[in-house]
């Protein structure tokens, strides 16, 4: 199954968005989640 390479081209800026603000979203969450725990702690 070979997809058209201006498909690819196209999605590939979205995907690469898409991560980097999942990746950011995750760390804050995390440092979130941290600093929870450890105020309960």
């Amino acid at each position: 199954m070979d997809i058209d390479m201006r498909v690819a081209i196209v999605l590939a800026p979205v995907l690469i968005a898409a991560g980097w603000a999942v990746f950011n979203i995750g760390a804050a969450a995390l440092n979130q989640i941290q600093n929870f725990l450890n105020r309960e702690a």
